[in-house]
């Protein structure tokens, strides 16, 4: 099987990619990515339009779920 040499690498990693906490870069396809230490966790590709409905969607479970008293 081969490996694809582009999402084995650290994109990031790169500082330019950060903007403080969040993490944006539009060349990068994947949605949520390791923090810069990843023992923290995962955090969300801002650039890409998939991580705003997301959010978008864990909100509405959460009104929803206040909402019918869950």
């Amino acid at each position: 099987m081969k490996s694809n040499k582009k999402f084995n690498d650290p994109m990031d990693r790169n500082p330019a990619n950060w903007r403080g906490i969040f993490y944006y870069n539009p060349k990068d396809p994947r949605i949520r990515v390791p923090k810069l230490d990843p023992s923290l966790g995962w955090t969300l590709n801002f650039a890409s339009p998939y991580a705003y409905v997301f959010i978008i969607a864990i909100a509405g479970i959460i009104a929803l779920s206040v909402y019918l008293g869950l």
